[in-house]
């Protein structure tokens, strides 16, 4: 427990005297790069979020929140399994899907594609009203009509746009297990863009109806996907139509697209470690000022033995000047850090503006403003990590001035 006395003196310590200017001058840069590496931290990481927020929602906007398939390569009698689906608490929509890769040809030019057999109107219900068609219309996929809508980077590399005619190989699997390449004629009806690569390079949208006539497929498709009314909740929804349809196979969002999502959580867990770094040099300014401290307060630390202050006493009084300095630093950070993270999508366009540069321009990332989405489990982790770090930090520097002796310190004065 610190007494009054102890907390005087701890608090009377940070004061500067003119000698000890700078002492003092360490602890502000000690105060300063705690609270630094505070704030940096927490930009840092709900920008993180924001980027994986906005991958997540880009990702979603062409695909679905989970799948259910058969066993084998095709998915019979999918329109009760829609119905099971469907009845599951938490889902909001499903549709139907039939999934070829192949090539695509347009005008000598030929490039990878995966095809996505759809059912527009089911479709529509399924992405929310995210499927960003640029050009032409979802409703013209009709079946027979072989429609297909590409992606905005697919459609500029073959040279094709609204009303081309284009050219899909695709190889279909025959009875001995052997493969048939099969050509069929598609005429370009639509352009979207989902702001992602993968998608707006190699995807093509066409009716389920079509695709699954180039399949063979008969009525079968490949699989039903689903949207979830919470997509953090599609693992856990995904996990129970597996239990409730044991000769059926699952997937989730966080499965397909597991590379996406592991890469942003090794460069935040990255980010985390670097930027600590900063804090852990404040924490060590603060151990070597409380030291420059203790060797410049020799006299009053004997001064306060002989009065009858006990060496625990002692390590309290510089465990508070100490805590002090740390804990002045995280709190200023923490409040910093949480204003900046709030309002950096208003600060990012304003220092562009200021400076005359783009910080994400359009051509080279898939967003053109800084996102940031503020989790209060990280500022707390955060929060919590530094008072420890710089807590911590005090302890030589307080056992240190606890083991002066009396006698030895004013011998001679």
């Amino acid at each position: 427990m610190i007494t009054p006395v102890e907390l005087f003196v701890g608090l009377r310590y940070l004061r500067a005297k003119r000698r000890t200017r700078f002492v003092s001058f360490i602890t502000l840069i000690s105060l300063l790069g705690v609270g630094l590496g505070v704030a940096a931290l927490i930009v840092i990481l709900s920008v993180m979020n924001g980027f994986e927020g906005e991958l997540r929602e880009r990702l979603l906007s062409m695909s679905a929140h989970g799948s259910v398939s058969a066993q084998g390569p095709r998915t019979d009698d999918w329109e009760s399994l829609l119905a099971d689906i469907e009845s599951e608490p938490g889902v909001l929509a499903a549709a139907p899907l039939v999934r070829l890769e192949g090539m695509l040809q347009a005008d000598r030019r030929l490039e990878a594609v995966l095809v996505n057999g759809i059912d527009p109107a089911r479709e529509l219900r399924l992405t929310d009203g995210m499927l960003n068609i640029v050009e032409g219309s979802i409703d013209v996929l009709e079946a027979g009509t072989r429609g297909v809508i590409l992606g905005r980077l697919l459609a500029f590399d073959v040279g094709a746009g609204p009303g081309d005619s284009v050219t899909l190989l695709i190889p279909r699997p025959v009875g001995d297990g052997s493969l048939d390449a099969v050509l069929e004629r598609f005429t370009v009806v639509g352009i979207f863009d989902a702001g992602i690569q993968d998608h707006d390079a190699r995807l093509a949208l066409v009716h389920y109806a079509d695709a699954a006539s180039v399949l063979g497929l008969g009525e079968a498709v490949s699989a039903v996907r689903f949207r979830a009314q919470d997509v953090m909740q599609a693992p856990a929804i995904a996990s129970r139509l597996g239990e409730r349809l044991p000769d059926a196979r699952t997937s989730d969002w966080t499965v397909e697209n597991a590379s996406y999502f592991r890469a942003i959580r090794l460069e935040k867990m990255m980010m985390s470690l670097i930027l600590s770094l900063i804090i852990g040099v404040a924490a060590f300014n603060i151990v070597a000022s409380l030291v420059m401290v203790v060797t410049d307060k020799t006299n009053d630390i004997a001064v306060l033995r002989t009065l009858g202050m006990s060496p625990r006493g002692v390590v309290r009084v510089f465990f508070v000047q100490g805590a002090m300095i740390g804990w002045i630093g995280v709190l200023g950070g923490t409040v910093l850090g949480v204003v900046l993270a709030i309002y950096v999508p208003d600060i990012a366009p304003v220092l562009e503006r200021l400076f005359g540069f783009q910080i994400m321009p359009g051509d080279v990332y898939y967003v053109t403003r800084i996102p940031s989405v503020l989790d209060w489990r990280h500022v707390t982790a955060i929060a919590a990590a530094a008072f420890l770090l710089t807590s911590l930090a005090t302890l030589y520097p307080a056992r240190r001035a606890a083991h002066i002796n009396p006698a030895a310190a004013l011998r001679y004065e």
